[in-house]
């Protein structure tokens, strides 16, 4: 029986979206298992109840959750309210600083959802502090994006073992 996961991800400088990228294209590589890698901006409720599994990809705003993610949760929560409980997930965070609040944040959102955490939650580090370098374009490390992708392909592997 074949499997959904859902990445969701926002991204304003390219951090984020190369981390959801290389996370998608290493869950792509099981068998049985179909990847859906959508914008928080096109997401909506519909496909989260259509997946068996979840990542989630922000950035850190302001040592926050970025808005548009926050705004994709504000549109899904209660109508998902309820209906995927138990359903396992990971998340990714592009920060600037520690991105430890926007992890509490959405931690909070997923355990709301009775959401089942498959793996801790992986941080990758820009240490942009200047508004010049918070602004510019990221380039994410290789090593980083490697932990990005085993993430990916460890929550895929899981979903279609029916381990989760």
């Amino acid at each position: 029986m074949t499997k959904t996961l859902l990445i969701v991800y926002h991204s304003l400088t390219g951090g984020t979206r190369q981390m959801a990228e290389a996370a998608a294209a290493a869950a792509r590589a099981e068998e049985g298992v179909v990847v859906r890698l959508l914008r928080a901006v096109d997401a909506g409720p519909a496909d989260v109840l259509a997946a068996d599994g979840y990542l989630f990809a922000a950035p850190e705003n302001l040592a926050a959750l970025a808005g548009l993610m926050k705004d994709f949760f504000d549109r899904c929560y209660y109508p998902v309210l309820g209906q995927a409980n138990g359903r396992p997930y990971a998340a990714m965070f592009c920060a600037g600083s520690d991105g430890s609040n926007a992890l509490r944040q959405l931690e909070r959102i997923a355990t709301g959802w009775r959401l089942k955490q498959i793996a801790p939650s992986l941080i990758v580090c820009t240490h942009a502090q200047t508004p010049e370098r918070i602004l510019a374009p990221k380039i994410i490390g290789a090593d980083d994006l490697a932990r990005c992708a085993e993430l990916g392909a460890g929550l895929a592997a899981g979903l279609a073992a029916g381990v989760f």
